[in-house]
């Protein structure tokens, strides 16, 4: 997610988020992997979501993956704790 966030930073996230708007930064639980942090991008008709990371040259998301189900979204993410503290928008 750099320059938004960077590996090893401290967030703060909403978890059970519904309805999340696009733009948003999420916490996401793609296939096979870790949970991640991406931006929610587009929703598609069916329901499901496409998730993309701003490095888009280094980011496993939507451009790999495919849309995702809603049910992958388990959190917005509010603010960077550490370091340097910021509300995300």
């Amino acid at each position: 997610m750099v320059p938004t966030l960077r590996d090893g930073d401290r967030v703060l996230v909403r978890l059970g988020e519904v309805g999340t708007p696009v733009g948003r930064v999420v916490l996401v639980e793609l296939p096979d992997r870790p949970l991640s942090v991406k931006r929610l991008v587009a929703a598609e008709g069916d329901g499901s979501l496409r998730v993309e990371g701003d490095n888009e040259f280094g980011s496993t998301d939507s451009r790999i993956l495919g849309a995702l189900p809603a049910t992958s979204i388990k959190g917005v993410v509010l603010a960077r704790l550490w370091p340097h503290p910021r509300v995300l928008r």
